[in-house]
């Protein structure tokens, strides 16, 4: 039977150029692959003659004898039948059609390269709690932090001193290996080297080959004024040392603030309630209230005031972070009823009730005024 003209194969015309091969090429080669179409006896055999195709139009010699002489420039010796007899340039031609089609299925790479023996150090974490304080006027503190650190005696390298790493006899040094499977060629992370390149003949006794050993180190960390609960601070080149003198990783601080006995914090703002004694609302009056600073604020109490109110003292709240402004201090009040009163301080008090007639409670008045009207409305 008479073979097919290569271009009708491929569906293209005789001037199509090297890129409109390729893209003719993929989309056949896709629609009559064996393991597209398991058991289609002429599936198997389209894409036989795709391959073949291709074989020859894609190479530029082959080309210009096929377009001169036809099939017949590879009969009897000429440039070998390429892809019916699967001649020797027929792998290499599988395996580059493998990994463009279906390098991104497998995770094929082509020209695959090469992992560094050396590779960077894990990040680390470390978790500080401080005071209210602490996130107030900045602090500079010491941590110890059990890490990974580049081993003294053979700096790094994981080799006995005296020695290096040598080229991995599995791969000479690429870090990958090529496994023929069939029509295929697949190339894959040697397993000798783990992709590396290289191997350690004779390792170091103080890593054992790692190139790090297990230490605890005592670190400074500057903690900035104004820090709130769940700031990170990261320390650069902190972390676990590289593998076989690969560079470090870092060092993460997270910071959680302790409740504070005094102050609520919200952003830059300080929250703080005061008890206030029944006169001092009633009459008016000074007080003085704790700073985060460690000083004392004077604070003027209305005569009259009542539970809940709210004073705001400027600029004494937090620090804004990086830079020179400050939150504000929000005092509440709250009105502290008089508890195991003398005999005398009860009479009083029961003078003052007899005197008011309720003219000195207008709230409390109010509000049963309403209370009485809502409960007549349930009697009509």
């Amino acid at each position: 039977m008479a073979k097919r003209d290569f271009y009708d194969i491929l569906g293209v015309s005789r001037t199509a150029d090297e890129k409109d091969l390729k893209a003719a090429y993929r989309r056949l080669a896709k629609q009559y692959h064996p393991d597209a179409n398991p058991g289609n006896a002429e599936a198997e055999h389209r894409f036989k003659e795709i391959n073949e195709a291709y074989e020859t139009l894609k190479d530029p010699q082959k080309r210009a004898a096929y377009d001169q002489f036809g099939h017949a420039a590879f009969e009897n010796g000429g440039f070998g039948r390429a892809g019916a007899g699967f001649g020797p340039d027929f792998s290499s031609t599988m395996s580059d059609m493998f990994e463009d089609l279906f390098g991104e299925f497998m995770g094929a790479r082509r020209g695959g390269r090469r992992q560094s023996s050396a590779s960077r150090g894990a990040d680390l974490r470390y978790n500080m709690e401080i005071t209210l304080e602490d996130a107030y006027l900045g602090k500079t503190a010491q941590i110890r932090v059990p890490t990974s650190v580049t081993c003294d005696v053979c700096d790094g390298s994981g080799a006995k001193a005296g020695t290096s790493p040598k080229v991995c006899p599995m791969c000479a040094g690429a870090g990958r290996v090529r496994a023929t499977q069939g029509f295929f060629t697949v190339e894959r992370t040697c397993m000798t080297c783990q992709g590396r390149g290289e191997v350690i003949a004779d390792p170091c006794t103080s890593c054992g080959g790692m190139g790090r050993v297990n230490r605890e180190r005592t670190l400074s960390v500057n903690i900035p004024a104004g820090v709130e609960d769940g700031t990170r601070i990261r320390l650069a080149s902190e972390g676990e040392a590289g593998l076989r003198g690969g560079p470090p990783g870092d060092l993460y601080i997270f910071l959680s603030i302790k409740p504070h006995q005094f102050f609520q914090r919200d952003g830059a703002d300080l929250f703080s309630r005061v008890p206030v004694s029944l006169t001092t609302a009633a009459l008016g009056g000074e007080i003085e209230v704790p700073t985060l600073d460690g000083k004392k604020a004077r604070l003027r109490i209305p005569e009259g005031t009542q539970t809940g109110k709210q004073f705001r003292l400027k600029g004494k709240g937090m620090p804004v972070l990086r830079s020179h402004q400050y939150g504000d201090m929000y005092i509440q009040v709250a009105v502290e009823t008089p508890v195991n009163l003398s005999r005398r301080q009860r009479e009083l008090l029961e003078e003052f009730e007899r005197e008011s007639h309720n003219k000195n409670n207008p709230e409390s008045e109010g509000f049963f005024a309403k209370a009485k009207a809502f409960w007549e409305g349930f009697a009509d």
